[in-house]
């Protein structure tokens, strides 16, 4: 895992289809999902704020938002507000950028 100031390389962007989920850590192990929408990356928590799942593991991508599969709840990706029932509260997004192939993710959003 390399930093470019900032930024930690999760991963390629070749190791995530389009509309696929991919689970990704922090230097610290903390869990993100990254997501591949139409060819744009983004990152979130990976984990539900409503049920404690997975999204990586257990969420479905439908254009820009993941459902949760334990109770049916829906976040949008970019920019981790809840779109559904029973979800209320928001899930942390993070800066991302993409460079030579690679998902880039700006971990001070993680000190904040």
């Amino acid at each position: 895992m390399s930093t470019t100031s900032n930024f930690i390389d999760l991963c390629a962007t070749a190791e995530i289809a389009e509309g696929e989920i991919h689970r990704g850590s922090l230097p610290d192990g903390h869990a993100v999902a990254i997501y591949n929408a139409d060819g744009e990356f983004f990152v979130t928590d990976d984990i539900c704020s409503h049920g404690e799942a997975s999204l990586s593991e257990d969420g479905m991508l439908e254009g820009y938002q993941v459902e949760c599969s334990w109770h049916f709840g829906r976040f949008d990706i970019r920019s981790g507000a809840p779109c559904a029932m029973p979800c209320e509260k928001p899930i942390r997004t993070w800066p991302v950028r993409i460079e030579d192939g690679r998902v880039l993710v700006d971990i001070t959003a993680h000190e904040a």
